[in-house]
């Protein structure tokens, strides 16, 4: 029998959201503030009295934060396509077949995600320059799959593991081809995994700075993460446009992960449970 939660889990619980919370609701709260209101006594007041959306229009008309946000789009999603792709077969043959040295490569992908990228961006840089690709889309698509790559094929393991091999050996003695028993038996199965992992990895490539900063310096190639670092000019920081633009790129990612919470909770916990 479950035991009911007391009052003290709940406050702890309000506790815990708030500190949570707190810095995205004083960026929020700071971005339709008013200038004046940013500096001085008034900047430690939470509400104002003369809300503006100022900041926001200037994010727009004064910053080419479209494009940032284009850029962005076009590099996250591509990147999270071919990753997860590319990573659910090689997942698949870790978890479901039988060869030397399976062990070997799964500690072999761990140990690249953990390379700092500070360590790994300068033979990178003297890569894609080599080859012409910097100040582009797949300049930073390739870089990106140092992180994303290795994070698909650990999490993806997890999922292939849990699906039962019985539906496996089922699929052969009906005729199926390995690659008809992937696509038609075991892929469907792992869609709660898959979905997932191409969450976090559209996240992390969305959010990535350093290769994005080194690697694309032209204006029209900038993300969202190195635009938004731009804004700083030499000798004043635009604290509301700084506030809006981080609400902005901020809002779709919370928007899009209470929507497929449900998913992303069933693919998280889906390879964590043996039954």
């Amino acid at each position: 029998m479950s035991k009911k939660a007391g009052p003290l889990f709940y406050v702890c619980l309000a506790v815990f959201i708030f500190f949570v919370m707190f810095p995205f609701l004083w960026i929020l709260l700071s971005s339709v503030k008013p200038l004046s209101e940013l500096f001085g006594d008034h900047a430690f007041q939470w509400f104002t009295s003369h809300p503006t959306f100022e900041s926001y229009v200037s994010v727009f008309v004064n910053y080419p934060f479209l494009r940032y946000l284009w850029n962005s789009t076009v590099v996250a999603t591509i990147t999270t396509v071919y990753t997860v792709f590319v990573a659910a077969f090689a997942a698949y043959a870790i978890a479901r077949l039988e060869f030397k040295g399976k062990a070997v490569i799964l500690g072999l992908v761990l140990a690249v995600s953990m390379f700092p990228q500070i360590a790994t961006i300068s033979p990178i840089y003297m890569f894609v320059k080599k080859f012409g690709l910097t100040n582009s889309y797949l300049g930073l698509i390739i870089p990106y799959t140092t992180f994303a790559l290795p994070l698909s094929i650990w999490l993806l393991v997890t999922f292939f593991r849990k699906i039962p091999f019985d539906l496996e050996e089922a699929a052969k003695m009906d005729g199926a081809t390995p690659m008809q028993t992937y696509f038609k038996v075991i892929l469907p199965l792992a869609v709660p995994g898959v979905f997932t992992t191409s969450i976090l990895v559209f996240i992390a490539a969305w959010n990535e700075f350093l290769f994005a900063l080194t690697i694309n310096t032209a204006e029209k190639y900038k993300t969202v993460p190195v635009g938004i670092a731009m804004f700083q000019g030499q000798y004043t920081i635009p604290w509301g446009e700084l506030s809006a633009a981080t609400v902005i790129v901020t809002v779709p990612l919370v928007i899009m992960v209470l929507l497929f919470q449900r998913r992303i909770v069933s693919g998280l916990t889906s390879g964590s449970v043996k039954e």
